[in-house]
């Protein structure tokens, strides 16, 4: 299995130590993709595709979401503004949507390897933020928020935080529904993989 880049060797225990403020947020993104793709250690392609729980979350749609969630960070730059018309809505909404299922036409490993080039990308660009500077969070009509909204990065990068370690907490469950094994049990066999 493949080892993300991470600030520190163990990516799945950001041990504690003196660290910039933009290192240690990014440490602990690091370590919640390090978690989603270990819980793909060891999966068959069926395995990553089942929904042993009654949501619709497999461990491949985990992966695929993340994807999604990586490719977000570079809209974002491409749009500093922040602003969503009502096209980029109808457009998002559906890939948002869609983005939670692999397909007929991917796979476990196809998935796997999008993720690990994406998540390199998107860790690189998340460590060319000033966690200080000022930023739009883009309009959420979902949320009630129609309009962007001035906001620090640090509240995008703590958004990151908290986005990946739900994703990591579903695929520790949905893992577990599998075949028991747990988060802390995957590590050395992804390393072993890698």
């Amino acid at each position: 299995m493949h080892q993300l880049p991470a600030p520190e060797e163990n990516a799945m225990n950001v041990d504690p130590q003196i660290r910039t403020e933009r290192d240690e947020l990014l440490a602990f993104v690091a370590e919640q993709i390090q978690a989603l793709r270990n819980a793909a250690s060891g999966l068959s392609e069926s395995q990553a595709r089942e929904t042993p729980t009654r949501s619709a979350l497999s461990i491949g749609g985990l992966l695929k979401h993340a994807v999604y969630v990586f490719d977000s960070a570079q809209h974002r730059l491409d749009h500093p503004d922040g602003r969503l018309s009502p096209e980029d809505y109808e457009r998002l909404l559906p890939a948002f949507e869609a983005s939670f299922a692999l397909t007929e036409d991917e796979s476990l490993d196809g998935m796997l390897a999008e993720f690990d080039r994406k998540a390199t990308g998107y860790l690189a660009t998340l460590a060319g933020l000033d966690p200080d500077a000022e930023i739009n969070e883009p309009a959420a009509p979902w949320f009630g928020r129609p309009d962007p909204t001035p906001v620090r990065t640090r509240f995008y990068l703590l958004h990151q935080i908290e986005e990946l370690a739900r994703h990591a907490g579903h695929a520790d469950i949905v893992r577990e529904q599998l075949d028991g094994a747990t988060s802390y049990e995957l590590v050395p066999d992804a390393a072993q993989a890698g």
